[in-house]
């Protein structure tokens, strides 16, 4: 299934244009669009039954052409380190997952945590990658950006209210569903609605590279991770079936692009997998890129994954690759561990509640 046509759109795919023209047919005045989404927005109304300054023709319209609740949270784990799993279920019966990350600031309690959203863009995916759960099952279908954006929507009510950062590192390959995902982050940027600044927006990509070049040009300038997980096509090729068609040689090139266009630093995410890319060769070759591009590593050690081989390097392993690194000059970080009691990795969760729920509908 490549698409799913809703009875109803998902209200949070409309901007002000669109709302407006909406309303100009109906021969509503075109102020009323700030109005709505204000409510949507500033003020969390989850039904127009709630937009008190509206006529109560326009509230019973507004119920019968948009949905108001597209993202049903069907599930949420909490693991010890405060980071919360959301699963949630889609208008047909799909699961995505939004995962909250808590990062406790020096000196203030968990309630003022820097609080990270990690959001996804598809229903499975397509790319393949080997260490990863969230192909296991394989690609379903694109989430809309009304579906995109409902996913903080459903994550700021379960988490809280409010959220530093939003990271697209969810399930799927986000460049894959490129026109969606640039109007979701439009509205997650926009001052009418989540207003989150674009440098506390990063994308991940497992590497699509013409679609980087054309992030690259687009004016919001978010930021850009890219997960890399090996420093050669060698081992690239042995766990991302998109470096065959997009090996290091075209990759890195137009990581290069997008960093000159933007200023900003690059974040290369590399999983540490045991026997596969842990050894001081890897660090040696990872160091070399991350300096040419002036990136910052983010080391991340391999989550188990039921179904799947992999396994976690050593501690002293992991240190003795970190230290490789910074030895040679480059900025980098061993993410602590968050998660792991909740299956935080991309999928899982969603892939042990389909096995326990054999009658829920998928598209």
């Amino acid at each position: 299934m490549t698409g799913f046509a809703p009875a109803k759109p998902p209200v949070f795919g409309e901007t002000p244009g669109t709302l407006a023209a909406r309303l100009s047919a109906l021969g509503a005045p075109a102020f009323r669009a700030g109005q709505i989404l204000d409510w949507i927005y500033k003020r969390r109304a989850c039904s127009p039954d709630a937009m008190s300054n509206l006529p109560g023709a326009l509230r019973e319209w507004l119920g019968e052409a948009f949905d108001f609740a597209p993202n049903e949270p069907l599930l949420q784990k909490q693991s010890s380190d405060v980071t919360r799993k959301i699963l949630q279920r889609l208008r047909d019966g799909s699961l995505v997952e939004t995962v909250v990350i808590n990062a406790p600031q020096e000196g203030v309690g968990v309630e003022h945590s820097r609080q990270t959203v990690c959001v996804s863009t598809q229903v499975g995916c397509a790319y393949g990658c080997r260490f990863c759960a969230s192909g296991l099952a394989g690609w379903k279908r694109n989430l809309s950006a009304g579906e995109i954006v409902a996913q903080l929507m459903v994550a700021a009510r379960v988490a809280g209210g409010v959220f530093d950062n939003v990271v697209v590192m969810g399930m799927g390959e986000p460049l894959a569903n490129y026109d969606n995902l640039l109007a979701a982050l439009r509205i997650v940027n926009a001052p009418w609605a989540l207003g989150l600044g674009a440098r506390r927006i990063t994308v991940s990509t497992s590497g699509v590279v013409p679609k980087i070049l054309a992030l690259a040009e687009e004016p919001l300038g978010v930021r850009l991770a890219v997960s890399l997980h090996g420093a050669t096509n060698e081992v690239r090729d042995r766990i991302m079936p998109v470096n065959r068609r997009f090996p290091l040689e075209k990759l890195l090139p137009a990581c290069a692009t997008f960093a000159s266009r933007h200023g900003r630093m690059l974040t290369l995410e590399f999983i540490l997998i045991a026997e596969i890319n842990d050894s001081l060769e890897q660090a040696r070759a990872l160091a070399d890129i991350a300096r040419k591009l002036h990136a910052h590593v983010n080391l991340i050690p391999c989550n188990a994954v039921e179904g799947l081989p992999w396994q976690r390097p050593s501690l002293t392993r992991q240190q003795h690759f970190l230290r490789a690194l910074k030895a040679r000059s480059v900025s980098a970080t061993l993410r602590r561990e968050k998660g792991a009691d909740i299956d935080a990795a991309c999928g899982q969760l969603r892939l042990r509640t389909e096995k326990l729920l054999p009658n829920q509908q998928h598209a």
